[in-house]
């Protein structure tokens, strides 16, 4: 009979011990990128769901909607975050390479507008908001605000925001002028800065960690052309009963139907716990804005 050296004798011994530990240290990752809207709200949901489940690492990154998007089309991430629905052109790119994306409203945004807190206007007519960022308005003196060329501040053209502020409030271009800024928090602290500023953010953005309401910055109250009473967005009985113009869904998109740690994720963004979250850091839930959260 053939005898095991003592090494060899050492090694089976603890092979079964390594094993052990390295199946305790594995952790899976899931990739998350896109919307800068979403970042960190999905952050703050991320590390919930990581307390809770630490053999899952859950990795988080902005750069726009588009970008989250082409991501996923690549192979890159996934989940891709988007403040707006996957357009024509990108599903065929998805269907091209055999990416098949399947959507879920996890929650809902209203989108502020805000200005320098030195212009004295109170609200404005959705029309006349896209009538400035057209650049047909130019001075806050055609507004009854007083005197002062108007500074437009934007998000850049990959951003779902963008996309989303074009189709809704100017159905046309962009003024030439619009300053496109890399992130919502680039918007605010330009607006801060800006005696002649007006800008457009998520309403996540507005307030801090503790629910307070950030300084610098003067948020106007919006009406649509049905005849209704101009709404701020931090109304939120009247968000929710839809009188608010620039509320919206914010979507997860994944490859085909997540499964998995995956699919567990998000049902946990879901939850009651969830919910909390979503409310503490000043986004609506789906069903306040009339819409469904499922995985569809």
């Amino acid at each position: 009979m053939r005898k095991i050296k003592p090494m060899r004798r050492s090694l089976l011994f603890f092979l079964p011990f390594l094993l052990l530990q390295c199946r305790r240290q594995h952790v899976e990752t899931i990739a998350v990128k896109g919307s800068d809207t979403e970042l960190n709200l999905v952050l703050q949901l991320a590390e919930a769901y990581m307390e809770i489940e630490p053999g899952v690492s859950v990795s988080i990154t902005g750069g726009g909607s588009g970008v989250g998007i082409a991501a996923l089309i690549n192979g890159k991430t996934d989940i891709a975050n988007s403040s707006r629905e996957i357009n024509k052109y990108e599903i065929g790119m998805a269907g091209n390479r055999h990416i098949h994306p399947e959507s879920f409203v996890f929650a809902a945004d209203a989108l502020a507008v805000i200005v320098h807190p030195s212009i004295q206007l109170d609200s404005l007519h959705l029309s006349d908001l896209g009538k400035i960022y057209a650049g047909d308005i130019t001075d806050w003196a055609q507004t009854g605000a007083g005197a002062g060329r108007i500074s437009l501040y934007g998000r850049q053209s990959n951003s779902g925001t963008f996309i989303y502020f074009r189709e809704k409030v100017l159905h046309r271009d962009f003024s030439p002028d619009l300053k496109q800024m890399n992130g919502t928090a680039q918007i605010l602290e330009a607006v801060r800065n800006d005696p002649g500023a007006i800008g457009y953010v998520g309403l996540g953005y507005l307030t801090d960690l503790h629910g307070t309401l950030r300084e610098g910055i003067r948020i106007i109250r919006l009406s649509d052309g049905h005849g209704g009473p101009a709404v701020s967005p931090l109304e939120k009985s009247a968000v929710q009963k839809g009188l608010y113009p620039l509320t919206r869904p914010l979507y997860q998109y994944t490859d085909g139907f997540p499964e998995g740690k995956l699919r567990e994720f998000m049902e946990f963004e879901k939850t009651t716990a969830a919910e909390s979250i979503i409310e503490k850091n000043g986004y609506l839930l789906p069903r306040d804005a009339g819409l469904a959260a499922s995985i569809r």
